[in-house]
């Protein structure tokens, strides 16, 4: 394995730190051991800056270049974004409806099948044949809850694998 630059960050298919390298876990470091990694990484991953400084917290999170996005949204180096669970609001999801059709003959049946409707009863009963009645649109508000309220998985698919960020090696020269 060639040299590697100071700070560089390389993924690995083994679960440990090879030797002149950490695990990109957020761990904290001393300054004073690591003068030269710190004149590269600051405070940007975390830290106070005057005894220590943090390595970057690849656990849980995917990388992303630092920059401004199509879309406008400008990224900093070390900024944490997204999260790994949303709540789809009602608002974010496009416009839509649900039709349900009710036939308008009294039920006789109390067994769902493709051959009847929902229909309404005065023996117990709630489904009528469906070829036989006049289908009727319910008013959309008898029909309009939406959702639970509760978060659902927002991660991406992913392979888990070590990310390491060299301690020692070649200092990189600016282009």
């Amino acid at each position: 394995m060639a040299d590697p630059f100071v700070a560089e960050i390389r993924i690995f298919g083994f679960n440990f730190a090879p030797k002149g390298w950490a695990t990109c876990d957020g761990q904290l470091l001393p300054l004073s051991q690591n003068t030269a990694l710190f004149s590269l990484l600051g405070t940007t991953y975390g830290g106070n800056g005057k005894s220590n400084f943090a390595l970057p917290d690849m656990a849980g999170n995917a990388p992303m270049h630092w920059g401004q996005s199509t879309t406008g949204t400008i990224y900093d180096l070390g900024q944490m974004s997204g999260v790994p669970n949303v709540t789809l609001l009602q608002s974010e999801m496009p416009s839509h409806n649900h039709v349900l059709r009710v036939g308008a003959d009294i039920a006789t049946d109390n067994s769902p099948s493709p051959q009847r409707v929902l229909s309404s009863s005065n023996n117990g009963g709630a489904y009528a044949p469906a070829g036989t009645t006049p289908v009727v649109q319910m008013n959309v508000q008898e029909i309009a809850l939406t959702g639970s309220g509760f978060p659902h998985n927002n991660l991406q698919p992913y392979l888990t694998l070590m990310f390491c960020i060299a301690l020692q090696g070649v200092f990189p020269p600016r282009g």
